[in-house]
């Protein structure tokens, strides 16, 4: 798993000896003249530095790993919604467990067990207010999935490949989506971005059905290598197999353009 690194703590510390050397000459009146609101710009630029270095302000600038064994669940249902946090979601390597990657520090996915039925949740609200490292999710394979993600600012990457999806949604405001088609989708699988770009990659041999409705603001880019649109907005992989379930994904954006490959 990526994680940013925890560089940018030495600009945070220079910036606060810094603010507190000129605090301390001015209330010993060694700087004439000198008022303490002219340094608040100032602030707000090392902080939004010190966010964009290390991802977090008062964190280690990592978030914290986290694992969830899959007991007897059979099937399961993930929902984020990370406000203005990057989102990464890609099969899970390790066999035995249910989830396992990179949350928010002092924060945990919320998971609630009916029988053999699970749910998970993450949820932006349940973190810290200044932790912004993004949340990678590992899903385990052999279990079908339903994924709902959502995101105001943040940008999707979301990598089904390997894995069994049961539906979902995967929405964003302002943010890309990257999306990699699973091996078996059990029902539609809708992808929106009211101002970002859609990017979709099926893998050799997968039956795919794409829907994507042009717009003026909104333009299909399909590679013809790949992809024969079969019908007005709707393109159908050239190298399906036939006895393969077909995937049906429904793309749509406000402000923004689709990539078929």
């Amino acid at each position: 798993m990526r994680t940013r690194g925890t560089s940018g703590g030495w600009l945070w510390s220079v910036a606060l000896i810094a603010l507190g050397i000129v605090l301390l000459l001015n209330n010993f009146l060694l700087i004439s003249g000198f008022n303490v609101q002219t340094l608040l710009p100032l602030i707000l630029v090392v902080l939004g530095v010190v966010i964009l270095v290390r991802g977090d302000l008062f964190a280690g600038g990592t978030g914290k790993n986290f694992g969830i064994t899959r007991g007897s669940v059979e099937s399961a249902a993930l929902e984020i919604s990370a406000g203005a946090i990057d989102v990464q979601v890609y099969p899970l390597q390790r066999e035995g467990r249910l989830i396992a990657g990179q949350f928010a520090p002092d924060s945990r996915p919320a998971l609630s067990v009916e029988g053999v039925d699970a749910r998970l949740r993450l949820d932006r609200a349940a973190t810290p207010f200044f932790a912004f490292t993004p949340w990678q999710i590992a899903l385990a394979r052999d279990l079908p999935w339903k994924v709902y993600v959502s995101t105001h600012l943040g940008q999707v990457n979301i990598d089904c490949g390997g894995l069994i999806v049961a539906g979902g949604v995967i929405a964003t405001g302002v943010g890309d989506i990257q999306f990699v088609v699973p091996s078996e989708a059990l029902a539609p699988l809708y992808l929106r971005s009211s101002l970002g770009n859609i990017r979709v990659q099926a893998p050799a041999g997968h039956s795919v059905r794409v829907i994507a409705k042009p717009t003026r603001l909104f333009r299909i880019h399909a590679d013809e290598t790949r992809y024969e649109q079969v019908e007005p907005g709707v393109y159908r992989a050239r190298d399906s197999v036939s006895d393969r379930p077909e995937i049906v994904l429904f793309v749509s954006s406000v402000f923004g353009d689709a990539y078929l490959t």
